[in-house]
């Protein structure tokens, strides 16, 4: 049997707070043995559901929170106004030792900056990134910065890449991550200073550094984790976000366009259920913020319990990893 590992979930970040941090908290405990959660937020919010699921064999206790950061409150706000947030509590636990991971669906500009307030960053690491799995022909590909941080030095890109690596490697078990560039495209004349010098950096590390990559190469999955600014980063994934809309939307349309049409889309039912759930984002749910001394998975405002159930799962898999020290263990390697 693996050793317990204990996650402290922010029970009322994302946009439907207890109702669906605390059903999917349950059945991950149901799922597994050796899982013990703390919830933390109001009590009273979070005891009702905790009754009707009966006892989970003391693996579950509750850490009383009495403050919420809103999903539109300014980070700044949130860290000098809400310490006694479940947000805040959460990401103490992890601090203290009393909890090895926290998930929140909260704010994302206030869970990094209280994050990375609390936590700290790691030893050669100036700021930490989100890291998210994206769905590939072949499986997928992580991508790290995606919104934390809009302006990067190379340095910053190098720091990305070796994170990326180490998380890429350590849930998708690749023994040597292929690392590659977001560029405007792949010769080496092409992209900003800042890219090609992040090119040299890379090439010159033990990495396993492929060159530039298009964002229309992506999904080729030629690489396993695809390093950017968080701007450049955002603004691809928004991207593949709003293509794979607008491919349903197409779909939906065709199949229900007169008699012949949702003929087909009987006959194609299978085919097209088969392709939803690849693309349901629900399964690629929970978005390391790498680079802290701490796991902390940032799950979407929106997800249903499924979805946050996913990414209680990749801190379940951070931890056991232990991908904090192995990032650091690298940077050391790095620097020698």
């Amino acid at each position: 049997m693996t050793r317990p590992v204990t996650i402290a979930l922010d029970a009322h970040g994302g946009d439907r707070g207890v109702a669906v941090c605390v059903p999917a908290g349950l059945a991950m405990l149901a799922e597994r043995a050796d899982l013990h959660v703390v919830f933390v937020g109001q009590r009273e919010a979070i005891d009702p559901y905790l009754q009707q699921a009966g006892p989970a064999d003391g693996r579950v206790s509750v850490q009383d929170a009495r403050q919420v950061v809103g999903m539109d409150e300014h980070p700044a706000d949130a860290l000098r106004k809400k310490k006694n947030s479940s947000m805040r509590v959460a990401l103490d636990l992890v601090k203290a030792g009393q909890a090895e991971a926290c998930v929140s669906a909260g704010n994302t500009g206030a869970l990094m900056a209280t994050a990375r307030f609390v936590l700290k960053t790691l030893p050669g690491i100036d700021r930490p990134a989100i890291m998210v799995p994206v769905p590939t022909m072949h499986g997928r590909t992580y991508m790290l910065d995606l919104g934390a941080n809009s302006d990067c030095t190379p340095e910053h890109l190098f720091q990305f890449a070796v994170m990326g690596s180490v998380v890429a490697s350590d849930i998708e078990n690749v023994e040597f991550p292929r690392i590659a560039l977001l560029n405007i495209g792949e010769e080496e004349i092409k992209g900003n200073e800042t890219v090609k010098q992040a090119a040299v950096l890379l090439s010159q590390s033990h990495l396993n550094y492929v060159g530039y990559i298009e964002a229309d190469s992506i999904p080729d999955q030629r690489a396993d984790v695809v390093v950017c600014d968080g701007f450049t980063g955002n603004v691809a994934l928004k991207s593949m976000e709003g293509t794979a809309r607008l491919v349903r939307h197409f779909l939906r349309e065709e199949f229900t366009r007169g008699l012949y049409g949702r003929m087909a889309g009987l006959v194609a039912m299978p085919v097209l259920r088969s392709l939803a759930n690849k693309l349901d984002p629900r399964r690629y749910n929970g978005a390391s913020l790498v680079g802290l001394d701490g796991i902390v998975i940032k799950s979407h405002g929106g997800a249903d319990e499924f979805a946050f159930r996913q990414a209680i799962h990749t801190a379940i898999v951070e931890v056991s990893k232990q991908v904090p020290e192995q990032i650091r263990r690298l940077l050391e390697e790095q620097a020698q």
